[in-house]
């Protein structure tokens, strides 16, 4: 049996199976991109609830694990060379599953880069701008009076629509023929987007039906739909 005890979040979240992958996780669109990507996978796995809102990620465990206290991270005790392997952002975790399991990323040089691009535009726009609609439209920032950095996020968020309505002509998925972490990484932020954070009427999301067929595709996905609902909440 794994012995985990060296990583202090342990004593925050015990193990009830170390021998499995552990992953510290919330439902958002951050987090349901390593839970959809273990489903897919098939990977046995233990998911922990980290209650955001009571600040779960602020203790000294969980710092210890991620010192950004954000969620999603793993330890998975089976890590290269058979030693454990803490990690933390959601992007970089893709990335390690998907080479770990051989699935979702492909072994091509240039495929691969190309695959990661669109990861990485997920981590550096689309995340950022849609989260900061939400936060304006449908959170604090909606009784702000001054409505330019809505209006600004939400033109951003509009023309980030336009880049990947524009990729996916001709193509069912990111990368073509083939469902990649790439997929995985945006789907779940387009879904908030439009049904948690009620902006499809805002952004024009009725303009973009190559996103909308997409977002179909990849939701009617068993794996995501069981990712999408991890960890389960009480």
């Amino acid at each position: 049996m794994a012995d985990l005890s060296a990583f202090s979040v342990t004593r925050q979240f015990p193990p009830q199976h170390p021998d499995r992958l552990q992953l510290y996780s919330l439902a958002t669109p951050n987090g349901v991109k390593v839970s959809i990507l273990l489903e897919e996978l098939s990977l046995p796995y233990e998911a922990h609830l980290v209650d955001i809102l009571n600040n779960e990620t602020w203790t000294p465990e969980f710092l210890s694990l991620n010192p950004n206290g954000k969620i999603p991270a793993i330890i998975d005790a089976d890590g290269p060379g058979g030693k454990p392997l803490a990690l933390f952002e959601s992007g970089a975790i893709l990335v390690y599953l998907a080479e770990k399991a051989g699935r979702f990323l492909p072994t091509d040089p240039a495929a691969r880069y190309e695959t990661l691009q669109w990861v990485f535009f997920q981590m550096a726009a689309i995340g950022p701008m849609f989260g900061q609609v939400g936060f304006f439209h449908k959170y604090a920032g909606r009784e702000f009076e001054d409505k330019r950095p809505r209006d600004r996020y939400v033109a951003e968020s509009r023309r980030l629509l336009g880049v990947l309505e524009g990729r996916l002509e001709g193509r069912q998925w990111i990368m073509g023929e083939d469902y990649t972490i790439a997929d995985i990484a945006i789907l779940g932020w387009v879904r908030n987007l439009v049904e948690h954070y009620g902006a499809g009427e805002l952004v024009g999301y009725a303009d973009f039906p190559r996103v909308a067929a997409w977002l179909g595709r990849g939701l009617a996905r068993p794996a995501v739909q069981r990712g999408l609902n991890v960890p389960a909440q009480p």
